[in-house]
């Protein structure tokens, strides 16, 4: 994969871009509040030395291409509220996971499925991905929800896949082909 560390992405009312060492305050409000990590596979983050080092292992990644991790900020503002993220590449099947985590103070405005929608264009356009695929918590319908309106089908169930602080929860698995998107995308 090409580098990231200087991809930018614009919507109608957000920038996307890469987390730098003074997101973390913003990243660690984030992260560390239960009701964002209720369906997360890691437990709630309890120091902000949590959002230091994935600041740090982002930086390091996105010069090697490894994934891509962009904060996002209300256009014109340089605080974050979120994350949406490309990892796990397998560059042979053109293939990607997508992740996305955002405050619950911005919930219900329609920011997630803005940003989402700007990160697959940029995987399906600029990476030449054929394939995205989510992983979701069951029991989190707004986020089934957003994936449905991006396009994405809800090909599995996995159960009991984590266990996270002795909770045991199940998996649904999503995934978004190139040539659906391209259907229903056409600029």
């Amino acid at each position: 994969m090409r580098p990231f560390d200087t991809v930018t992405l614009t919507t109608e009312r957000l920038s996307l871009r890469p987390l730098v060492p003074s997101d973390a305050e913003a990243l660690f409000a984030v992260f560390s509040d239960p009701q964002v990590m209720r369906y997360w596979s890691t437990a709630p983050w309890s120091s902000v030395d949590a959002a230091h080092e994935l600041i740090a292992k982002d930086t390091a990644a996105h010069a090697a291409g490894e994934y891509i991790r962009l904060g996002i900020a209300l256009q014109g503002t340089e605080v974050i509220f979120g994350t949406c993220t490309l990892f796990d590449f397998v560059a042979q099947s053109r293939r990607a996971e997508l992740g996305y985590a955002m405050a619950s103070a911005m919930w219900g405005h329609g920011y997630m499925q803005e940003a989402l929608r700007a990160l697959v264009a940029f995987g399906f356009d600029e990476l030449d991905l054929n394939r995205i695929e989510a992983d979701i918590d069951p029991r989190n319908a707004a986020s089934a929800r957003s994936l449905a309106r991006l396009g994405f089908v809800k090909e599995g169930h996995l159960r009991e896949r984590w266990i996270v602080e002795g909770e045991v929860s199940d998996s649904d698995m999503y995934g978004l082909l190139r040539s659906d998107w391209l259907a229903t995308n056409t600029r």
